[in-house]
């Protein structure tokens, strides 16, 4: 998940903020994972999600009916 996210690049460090951006990292890591349309990397298709807000939705579709 590390290279996925770049959690070593996050600064996020006072309070309950770095637990809550982990359990927030996966989240989004489980949708990817439930992505069965491509079978591209993680990283493709987070990039995919942040350009194409079809495919983010689609993604947050099958979110919804599981």
């Amino acid at each position: 998940m590390d290279v996925s996210f770049s959690e070593d690049a996050n600064r996020t460090r006072k309070g309950h903020a770095p637990e809550n951006y982990a359990i927030l990292r996966h989240i989004a890591l489980n949708i990817l994972r439930k992505d069965t349309t491509s079978k591209k990397s993680i990283k493709l298709k987070r990039l995919r999600a942040g350009w194409d807000t079809d495919y983010l939705e689609q993604l947050l579709d099958v979110l919804q009916a599981a």
